[in-house]
């Protein structure tokens, strides 16, 4: 009797050989099982196999096709990749910077550049940092009337280490943690690297359906939350605040905890965070990255009195402490004003890059928010979103699929994100404008070799 491994093998193989090609569709799943002489439970297995090594992709109503991988390779391609160089146009990752940026920054340095100041900045520091730094951190956190209490908030190296931390203190090995149904795909790598169970939340235009975390706990208990309230990261949706209040009641009521992703909500900071709704069930993530620069990282972690302890033995144990030089330069950064500066800036540049989107994408299904950074494309017909990447990268222009950011299986939409942040604002149209080229033509004319 053959074993699904053997048979997931062996379409591998296929696919390596280029025998199945990026963007082949594979035969349904009980047509699968005749044909290679399995069970129907067996074929499924295969299929959910070939998808967890990142081989095919499944669409909703449409079927499983074969992903756009490099031939003979048996790496799985990235999520998210390495910061590019050279031509090519990155629309993948997305770290705002304004003209402006590079002589605020430097302004601020001078005085820590002093030998005994410097001396002083190089020094360990904990978790809590320093109280000035806390105070800080409260100024940079504070908004729509919410202020944290200096005393809850903790730092760790950058974002991605306090997501680690708070997961690790939240969720045991074996746990699940709820998820929106297209999320960070941080938290993918995270859960995965953890060994807990990410279980898909639905979302509907409002965001996270609060009745969705009700039934999921009640199917199984989860352990946590991790919710993007503002501007969620792939879709640009912001919860309203009918829906924040009551995603907070749920939290309350059943005693979940939510790790609330708050590092694009400074693009529309006129709105409190989840954690003024339910704050004893909340912990709060933001980081300095998008807001200020990604070569200097640091992670913010807002921790309700009775988790303060969990969480920092969590980023201690995991190495994820901040360094002092980077507390020093918040510090300083925030106190001059260098932080609002940035801040205000980048607000006004995100709406000067959707106008450009929403110019060069007119007539397509294009998602997004006049605030935000990135929107969601939902590709014209007859494209596939793995195709449409791969012709993509053949134009120099990386992208990122809707497989991504998916938690299901094998039902990914058929989009794309856009990350509207990295090119200068030229580059970007000139690029915006190749992919619109791209998805009028016809695939088959722009993806063979």
């Amino acid at each position: 009797m053959k074993d699904y491994q053997s048979v997931a093998d062996a379409v591998a193989g296929e696919i390596r050989t280029g025998a199945l090609r990026p963007g082949d569709r594979l035969p349904p799943q009980r047509a699968f099982a005749r044909q290679h002489g399995i069970a129907n439970s067996t074929a499924a297995r295969v299929y959910r196999e070939l998808g967890r090594r990142g081989l095919t992709v499944g669409e909703v109503g449409r079927g499983t096709f074969v992903r756009a991988v490099p031939a003979g390779s048996g790496a799985v391609a990235p999520a998210l990749t390495e910061p590019a160089e050279g031509r090519r146009i990155d629309l993948e990752l997305n770290y705002p910077v304004v003209p402006e940026q590079n002589a605020l920054l430097a302004e601020a340095l001078g005085g820590l550049l002093r030998p005994d100041a410097l001396g002083h900045a190089m020094r360990a520091v904990g978790t809590a940092g320093f109280p000035a730094a806390q105070e800080s951190a409260v100024d940079v956190l504070a908004r729509g009337g919410w202020r944290p209490d200096p005393a809850q908030v903790l730092f760790a190296g950058n974002g991605r280490q306090a997501i680690s931390a708070v997961v690790t203190a939240l969720v045991p090995p074996g746990g699940r943690l709820g998820v929106e149904e297209l999320t960070y795909p941080v938290i993918k790598a995270i859960a995965t690297g953890l060994g807990i169970t990410l279980v898909p939340l639905a979302m509907d235009a409002s965001g996270l359906v609060p009745e969705a975390v009700a039934e999921a706990h009640a199917a199984a208990p989860l352990d946590a939350v991790y919710v993007q309230p503002r501007l969620h990261n792939p879709l640009s949706l912001t919860m309203p605040t009918a829906r924040v209040e009551r995603l907070a009641e749920v939290l309350l009521r059943l005693g979940i905890p939510a790790v609330e992703d708050a590092i694009w909500a400074f693009l529309h900071d006129e709105l409190p965070p989840l954690a003024a709704y339910a704050p004893e069930r909340t912990v709060l993530i933001d980081s300095l990255s998008k807001r200020v620069a990604p070569g200097l990282t640091l992670g913010f972690v807002v921790a309700p009195g009775a988790l303060v302890s969990r969480i920092v033995s969590a980023l201690r144990s995991g190495g994820w402490a901040p360094g002092r030089f980077a507390l020093e330069v918040a510090h300083r950064w925030q106190q001059d004003g260098t932080v609002q500066a940035l801040v205000a800036a980048k607000q006004r540049e995100a709406v000067v890059r959707q106008r450009i989107a929403a110019r060069c994408l007119d007539g397509f299904a294009v998602q997004s928010d006049p605030r935000s950074y990135h929107c969601w494309w939902q590709l014209p017909r007859p494209w596939r979103a793995d195709t449409f990447v791969a012709a993509a990268a053949r134009h120099g222009i990386g992208v990122v699929p809707a497989a991504a950011f998916t938690t299901h299986d094998h039902h990914a939409p058929n989009a794309i994100r856009l990350g509207l942040a990295s090119p200068q604002s030229e580059e970007l149209s000139r690029a915006l404008g190749t992919l619109a080229d791209l998805a009028r033509s016809a695939p088959d004319e722009l993806v063979t070799d």
